[in-house]
């Protein structure tokens, strides 16, 4: 029900596991070219990476990767669900780093 959560909880869990993720992938969350690469990869890839962790044998790294891409997306909703309700939803440097990537790749993208 919109108006009924708790924007700030959500972000705070969101980049909790964002930030494990990053530490399991060796992600410099100030590196801004390593981050814009994920986040191109996280709007190319996400469903082939889904696809190939379903049917691999257990690969930490890619397990990894598809749960971030999937909290990329996440991120992305509680974004524009509370700005939709006049919160602004934003975490520490991992949420920040990832979503200023995010938004620019998909700006980019708007362009094409």
């Amino acid at each position: 029900m919109a108006g009924f959560e708790d924007y700030d909880r959500g972000t705070q869990e969101i980049e909790l596991e964002i930030e494990r993720k990053g530490i399991v992938l060796g992600i410099d969350w100030s590196d801004e070219v390593q981050v814009r690469t994920l986040a191109r990869e996280a709007l190319d890839h996400m469903k082939e990476d889904v696809k190939l962790a379903a049917s691999s044998h257990v690969d930490r790294q890619l397990m990894a990767r598809v749960d971030l891409f999937g909290l990329a997306a996440l991120m992305l909703k509680t974004m524009a669900e509370s700005a939709d309700q006049g919160i602004e939803s934003h975490g520490g440097s991992a949420w920040k780093a990832f979503a200023k990537a995010l938004w620019a790749e998909a700006a980019l993208r708007k362009q094409q």
